[in-house]
């Protein structure tokens, strides 16, 4: 158990959080969300002791072991695989460290053994004797045979040093587990083994993630940090969206009686019950959430973008057909044809492969050899993943910057009209594009293929550097669009909600088929 008891922070004249007081049990998983910036990785740092609050505290139940998730990649380089795994448990290793050091004294005294005894009981203690056999199953599963063992970690790249750090951080069933984006740089299939992994641990783990699929799959609880309060809720992320969303609705319709809105909230939480997954948090929480009651929920104060891709002009039967095409070092002899009303995901192991393929469809590369044929009817809008070249530089404001995009009207209230979908009101239109952060690049992008009404968009990686709201939005955004799309994530909750056709191109085309990404996953596993 973990346990936060009246926490403040502040860094400057910025408070960060006030009043904080959660508490972290056992056998449940906590997914921290909130804005970019709001303080996620800062409050998961207070959690594991890293971090001393202005004010307040966090305490521990005695002789519980918190375990955190390393970010830095490199701490490691000097160490063998094994020795890093099983530094998850500092304990453990420190033990095995000073009996490697008595053992090797030539003048080993009384005292040293005595010394030796007791460590060899807490060593036994802390399942020591069983300790490299547990850290080798783990690498097992994570497809790092015992050749990989004794490898130093500098020698391994940086996907493979991800795994090795998580393994780390479930090593040795810790009493609470922390981890802060633990499905970043892994492959679909090491996410789901570690969601496998997460649903069967029975110790509490506390979890910041843009992943809304992992999140939904693990999460018991979700905690919302908005503006400077955390409030906890029961249940997934989509149960915490989808109930933000019922609130938000309710309080536009201020006239509704309590009676009729409690009423609207109850089947709606029925009808999520039902719904939910077989999964520990649609089994084991269905109690809890049929109990709510409207003033258990605190609505978020969060706002999300509107992103909405509409068109005048339909597309027709001819979309686009693709023969032979070939670009030297990315993919050879790709050919396909797409169909009106598909919405297809392209997926390879070096994504920069796809991002080729789509800058040719759209003119700014050429291929080596092969043709392609887009329909005449077909109006494109693409969002590349490498957007800098359109900021980078650039001393417009925003208002100007979308100007350059806008077709019909060019009137400021039109073009504030834009960016205030985005997030962007007041005086942030008046930002200079070349000190935008990440996120807000994508937004702006975003604005602009909206703005360019294409019949087929060309999404690559757009969920980059955006967060849960943005992403959410997105999503909803590329569900409703009516026509035809291209696109490349890696968001497993989008993946499956929006594609109907799965093409993978590694090398040439490997796979296509009309199908859905989970589906895809089962047939190439």
């Amino acid at each position: 158990m973990l346990q936060v008891n009246d926490v403040f922070l502040q860094f400057g004249g910025r408070k960060l959080f006030e009043d904080v007081n959660l508490k972290f049990t056992d056998n449940n998983c906590y997914g921290i969300i909130g804005a970019n910036g709001a303080g996620k990785s800062t409050f998961l740092k207070i959690l594991s002791g890293a971090l001393e609050p202005t004010r307040g505290s966090v305490s521990v139940g005695k002789n519980q072991r918190i375990s955190v998730l390393n970010q830095n990649q490199n701490d490691f380089d000097d160490c063998t695989v094994m020795r890093t795994v099983l530094m998850g448990h500092k304990r453990l290793v420190e033990i095995m460290d000073q009996k490697d050091a008595l053992y090797c004294k030539e003048d080993f005294s009384e005292e040293d053994g005595i010394l030796a005894s007791e460590l060899e009981t807490e060593f036994a203690e802390l399942g020591g004797w069983e300790a490299e056999s547990e850290a080798a199953s783990l690498l097992n599963e994570l497809k790092f045979g015992e050749e990989y063992h004794d490898k130093l970690m500098g020698e391994l790249d940086g996907k493979q040093k991800v795994k090795i750090l998580l393994a780390q951080a479930l090593f040795g069933n810790p009493n609470i587990l922390i981890l802060d984006e633990p499905t970043n740089n892994l492959d679909a299939k090491s996410i789901m083994w570690l969601e496998n992994f997460l649903l069967d641990f029975k110790n509490t783990i506390i979890i910041v993630s843009h992943n809304r699929h992992f999140l939904n799959k693990v999460c018991t609880h979700i905690c919302d940090v908005d503006y400077g309060h955390i409030n906890m809720y029961v249940g997934n992320y989509d149960f915490w969206y989808e109930t933000n969303q019922l609130l938000a609705k309710q309080a536009r319709e201020a006239n509704k009686k309590a009676e009729a809105r409690a009423k609207e909230l109850q089947e709606f939480i029925a009808r999520f019950s039902a719904n939910a997954s077989k999964s520990r948090q649609a089994t084991s929480r269905k109690k809890e959430l049929e109990k709510l009651t409207l003033e258990d929920i605190k609505p978020s104060m969060r706002k999300y973008p509107y992103i909405n891709f509409e068109f005048e002009q339909e597309l027709g039967k001819d979309i686009l057909t693709v023969e032979g095409l070939t670009k030297k070092g990315f993919f050879e002899d790709v050919s396909f044809t797409l169909q009106k009303g598909e919405k297809v995901a392209f997926l390879s192991d070096k994504s920069i492969n796809v991002s080729m393929l789509f800058d040719i469809l759209m003119g700014i590369e050429k291929a080596d050899s092969g043709t392609f044929k887009w329909g005449k009817t077909v109006n494109l809008s693409y969002v590349p993943q490498n957007f800098d070249d359109f900021f980078d530089g650039v001393q417009l404001s925003l208002v100007e910057w979308i100007n350059q995009y806008a077709v019909k009207d060019h009137t400021e209230s039109y073009l504030r009209g834009w960016l205030g979908r985005m997030l962007f009101s007041g005086d942030e239109a008046k930002k200079k594009a070349c000190v935008l952060s990440g996120g807000e690049k994508v937004r702006c992008m975003m604005a602009r293929a909206m703005l360019q009404g294409g019949n087929f968009v060309i999404l690559d990686e757009p969920t980059n550097h955006l967060d849960l709201e943005a992403i959410t939005a997105l999503n909803k955004g590329m569900i409703n669009f009516k026509g035809g799309m291209m696109f490349a994530s890696h968001d497993q909750e989008l993946m499956q909600t929006v594609a109907g056709r799965i093409i993978e191109i590694n090398g040439t085309k490997t796979f296509d088929k009309l199908t859905t990404y989970e589906e895809y996953l089962e047939l190439t596993e």
